[in-house]
């Protein structure tokens, strides 16, 4: 009877060992199936780097996001690898700087009034080619799914770009007249919003539904609201109560605001849905801007300029990066990146290599894990014109334009810039001249003539064009009486 009981005990504990030895099994292939972060890359249509209240804003209400800027770093020196939606968001998805895919602007290259251009500008690109690997195609090569939820403006449909999921997005630029307010101007999957929601809300649900429904798969989440882009549309009810608030120093915009504060609600939803369903952990999340603010509707100060320009305004751009247990709660680092970066740190964190893959920005991880990255310069170029949004306001070169032909660089704590009607060079020390008022160009030679030849050499690498052509519609004499907005 013993012997037997012995035997019983022994298989009993044989039995056991094994179910425990699955159940370990089983956690680790779970374990080992979450460690691919699930990552959210949040891209706000032509919010300001001040728009924000952790960047320094007092008009505007940003609570959710200032709470998530303190739980994850903030780079006070981030940027747009362009100062307009179309070419910054097709150097975000490719990781490639605007020589590689000729995107420059959102056409056509020729703006403002043709007697007023010295050159003929260089041909715009409407779209990224079908052969540039996207963000979407990067995840999906790691078995991610994946979901673009609003404004895209770089290809005519992100489901043949490597998307499975699209709900608003399409070669539009803007949502048009009315159309922040259902039926949303027949924006696709979106045609049966019931009348009178408001569209950043209904981005927001459809992304929260993609996460419940892909909660236990890798997914990757573009958010690219179409606000705070104009038309200006917001929310009645908030536009009183900023309207009561009142701003100041060109902060006081009661509809824009009233749009600002909607995607901070919006963000927050989303936010709460990742703690809801215990994701946040494993969830790397970017917060950022697509361009600079326009001036005419909010101001950066001390910055100069706004979207269209390559003055600071024009490019520099609020950042958050979380992802706990990686990056440390309330870091704040002062390291020059662009949104280019993304592409390859991306990569790097899902382990994947594509040696023949051509990319212009850098893996920023060892930043986020506490270190640092070599020193580099920062490159843009725009070989186009971009007329002005409104005359004496806009802060640019010249009232006609919010910027003329040319590239700059930045390099340090230093930028020129350099345009091709004049030959010109403009050149500031950022660390003393954050607004760029004081051109050293010609009281500091050897360091415009140094950025200069970085920059040439740049340009010829990546065989960056320079427009030369002279326009025979030019007119140095001609007067402008006004200018159209874009």
């Amino acid at each position: 009877m013993i012997t037997k009981l012995n035997t019983y005990k022994n298989q009993l504990f044989h039995l056991l060992n094994l179910v425990l030895f699955g159940f370990f099994l089983s956690n680790c292939f779970a374990q080992s199936k979450s460690s691919k972060p699930n990552v959210i890359y949040i891209n706000v249509d032509d919010l300001g780097w001040k728009d924000v209240g952790f960047m320094g804003s007092s008009y505007y209400e940003t609570p959710n996001i200032d709470r998530f800027s303190k739980e994850g770093m903030i780079f006070t020196d981030g940027y747009a690898a362009a100062s307009n939606c179309a070419p910054s968001r097709a150097c975000l998805l490719s990781g490639q700087n605007t020589p590689r895919h000729g995107v420059y602007t959102v056409s056509p290259s020729a703006r403002g009034n043709s007697k007023t251009r010295k050159l003929v500008p260089t041909a715009n690109t409407k779209f990224l080619a079908s052969n540039v690997l996207t963000l979407g195609e990067l995840f999906k090569k790691a078995d991610y799914i994946t979901g673009t939820f609003g404004k895209w403006h770089v290809t005519k449909n992100p489901l043949n770009d490597g998307f499975d999921v699209n709900i608003g997005g399409n070669h539009r630029g803007n949502p048009g007249s009315g159309g922040y307010i259902a039926p949303y101007n027949k924006l696709p999957n979106l045609e049966l919003a019931p009348k009178g929601e408001y569209l950043t809300d209904r981005l927001t649900t459809e992304a929260i539904h993609f996460i419940k429904t892909n909660r236990n798969k890798p997914f990757f989440l573009y958010l690219p609201y179409y606000a705070v882009h104009g038309p200006l549309k917001g929310k009645q009810e908030l536009i009183e109560k900023f309207k009561e608030k009142g701003g100041s120093e060109g902060q006081d915009n009661p509809v824009f605001a009233a749009m600002v504060e909607t995607v901070d609600t919006n963000i927050g939803r989303l936010l709460r849905v990742l703690e809801e369903l215990k994701l946040s952990e494993n969830t790397l999340v970017v917060f950022t801007s697509d361009n600079g603010g326009i001036r005419a509707v909010s101001t950066q100060d001390p910055l100069r300029a706004g979207k269209g320009s390559y003055y600071e305004g024009g490019t520099r751009v609020p950042y958050i990066i979380r992802w706990p247990n990686k990056i440390r709660p309330g870091s704040v680092n002062t390291t020059p990146i662009v949104n280019m970066d993304f592409f390859p740190t991306f990569m790097n964190i899902l382990g994947i290599e594509l040696p023949n893959l051509v990319l212009d920005g850098e893996n920023i991880l060892p930043l986020l894990e506490g270190g640092k990255i070599k020193d580099r310069p920062l490159f843009w170029h725009f070989p186009v014109y971009l007329g002005a949004y409104k005359q004496g306001i806009d802060d640019g070169r010249d009232a006609l334009f919010r910027t003329r032909p040319g590239s700059s660089i930045r390099y340090g704590n230093w930028k020129l810039h350099h345009y091709f009607e004049d030959n010109a060079l403009e050149l500031y020390n950022l660390e003393d001249d954050l607004g760029e008022r004081n051109n050293i160009a010609i009281s500091n030679p050897e360091k415009a003539q140094e950025l200069y030849v970085l920059l040439d050499k740049w340009r010829n690498k990546i065989k960056a064009p320079i427009p030369s052509i002279l326009n025979p519609e030019y007119n140095p004499n001609y007067k402008s009486k006004k200018t159209k907005k874009y």
